[in-house]
């Protein structure tokens, strides 16, 4: 008896060897596609792109990146919470797509907490509150004074509902008690366009995107939307200066579908750990006013359950209802 209980513990372990063994060490043997629910030119996109390069020369498999946009992120992030769960359909999820989401529309298509499985916190994005120069204020008292004195008169614009600079908005309304009207463009782009154009007045941009057009004159930068000063940038005042704790974290990072086998995640996690590391990279990142956090996948997805719970609590506070 003795002898048949060892043999089939044995059997067993080398049963769960060969299971693990199948899930990395013939991952990956095709294409893999890392879904971008943003529009080209972003940040999220561009460190889309650099991962996928990294990953390819790593794997010696191509790894590409194709742009599923619309529906707040919705869209892309539900063609990968329904693709199998087997490595080979990622996504590039943010803060709209993987925590806010299901408090701003009213028909959710998947869960971002059930439907997935965190891979790698990629990075948090400072950002950046700027208004066009023919708005009479210089700071940001100034355009709360002026919001104030002129009550729904005012508009600011976003990437998009759900995404990090729709959220700063949102939070800079409720904290600061005035009235601004949200106006949602499909991409950040789109929305610099016409706060450039005098279309809309206010936007709180990722530093990238809109720092070019501050240092050349088109716009006006106010504070930055992070706890603190940014190192960078270190004249700039942060908006909690004025409105003590604003805190708006603009991140991404990479997730799966559920069920994907751990091995597959522990492997991809690891692999773009190092790409995030490398100096070039690390390069990239200070020059975007942006930072990458080392966090095991299990300590990323309790950042998405507190980063859920705290704007879901903040978005009811503020009255908005889901549409």
């Amino acid at each position: 008896m003795k002898k048949i209980v060892f043999t089939l513990s044995v059997l067993l372990g080398l049963l769960a060897c060969h299971i693990a063994n199948a899930q990395t060490g013939t991952y990956p043997n095709r294409q893999i596609k890392i879904i971008s629910p943003f529009a080209t030119g972003g940040i999220a996109d561009g460190f889309s792109r650099i991962i996928a390069q990294g990953l390819s020369e790593a794997f010696g498999q191509p790894v590409i990146v194709e742009n599923k946009t619309g529906g707040g992120g919705n869209i892309g992030a539900d063609f990968v919470a329904k693709s199998p769960a087997d490595g080979y359909t990622l996504i590039m999820g943010s803060i709209g797509t993987h925590a806010v989401n299901p408090y701003l529309v009213k028909s959710m298509p998947y869960d971002p907490l059930k439907d997935f499985v965190p891979v790698v916190f990629v990075l948090d994005a400072e950002g950046l509150l700027a208004v066009n120069p023919n708005l009479p204020v210089k700071n940001v008292p100034e355009l709360i004074a002026y919001l104030k004195a002129n009550p729904g008169k005012v508009s600011y614009g976003s990437g998009g509902i759900g995404t990090a600079s729709h959220l700063a908005g949102e939070l800079f309304v409720m904290t600061a008690k005035v009235d601004m009207t949200h106006i949602p463009y499909k991409g950040n782009a789109l929305a610099i366009t016409d706060l450039i154009g005098g279309q809309t007045q206010v936007m709180f941009a990722t530093m990238p995107t809109i720092l070019p057009y501050v240092k050349s004159d088109k716009l006006r930068g106010l504070a930055v939307t992070g706890a603190s000063r940014d190192p960078s940038m270190p004249d700039l005042p942060s908006i909690s200066e004025t409105l003590p704790g604003f805190d708006v974290k603009n991140w991404i990072g990479l997730f799966a579908p559920v069920g994907t086998p751990p091995a597959i995640v522990k492997k991809l996690h690891d692999e773009v750990g190092k790409i995030m590391q490398q100096p070039a990279v690390q390069k990239k990142l200070e020059s975007e006013g942006a930072k990458y956090y080392a966090m095991t996948p299990e300590a990323f997805g309790a950042f998405q359950k507190k980063e859920s719970v705290r704007w879901g609590k903040i978005i009811k506070s503020a009255g908005i209802k889901p549409e």
